[in-house]
């Protein structure tokens, strides 16, 4: 998510396509990992298992783009890399390698959580998110994260993108209604983890749109 590198200091497209996909794996895990997590350690607690899992997906967050930021910008988002290509920052054929490794990442990280907390490596979700609410939160969501980093790259200030997307993730977990997916892969990802951070699979082609408006 720190889409400021020019193309004389990329690393070849083969690392940084591992390099999304291993970042958006760990994003995936971290996110429903501590849902599931919070869940366990706080049964009948809605308001306690959502601090619990925001505060961890901001501090995972945070590290995830510092550790492979430096390789491809970690954009761990399609929305992100799309962007970054419209202002010219990625070329599109790179955009067309880093997608479905960002997608195969967040599944890969929903089955590794289910597994580390002794579910079904796949359960499919069945948790319904699709009111018009909830679409409206991920058009701000997603809108404000893409202010966030780019606001940060283009005003000289990526170093700072790591925190600042950290910190914003986590307050969007808390003022938007659908809890700031803000990210089509992961969004697809969540489909296939029955719990309490999973999206039942006919919501997810109405927040993808959401996400893809903002």
């Amino acid at each position: 998510m720190t889409p400021a590198v020019t193309a004389d200091q990329r690393p070849p497209l083969a690392r940084r396509v591992a390099a999304e996909a291993f970042g958006s794996m760990l994003l995936a895990a971290l996110v429903i990992g501590s849902g599931i997590a919070a869940q366990q350690l706080s049964p009948n607690q809605i308001g306690l298992q959502l601090a619990e899992n925001a505060t961890v997906t901001a501090a995972g967050l945070f590290a995830i783009i510092l550790m492979v930021g430096p390789v491809s910008g970690a954009h761990i988002n399609p929305v992100v890399s799309a962007v970054d290509a419209l202002f010219g920052g990625l070329p599109w054929r790179d955009v067309a390698a880093y997608l479905p490794a960002q997608v195969a990442g967040c599944v890969a990280g929903a089955v590794l959580a289910n597994v580390m907390f002794g579910q079904a490596a796949v359960s499919i979700s069945t948790h319904d998110r699709a009111s018009g609410a909830h679409l409206l939160s991920e058009i701000v969501a997603t809108a404000g994260l893409l202010l966030v980093i780019f606001a940060l790259a283009r005003s000289g200030r990526a170093d700072r993108a790591p925190a600042a997307v950290g910190a914003y993730i986590g307050a969007a977990y808390w003022f938007t209604s659908s809890t700031s997916f803000a990210n089509p892969a992961i969004t697809v990802g969540r489909m296939f983890s029955d719990t309490f951070a999973g999206i039942a699979p006919a919501s997810v082609p109405a927040f993808v749109a959401a996400q893809l408006t903002g």
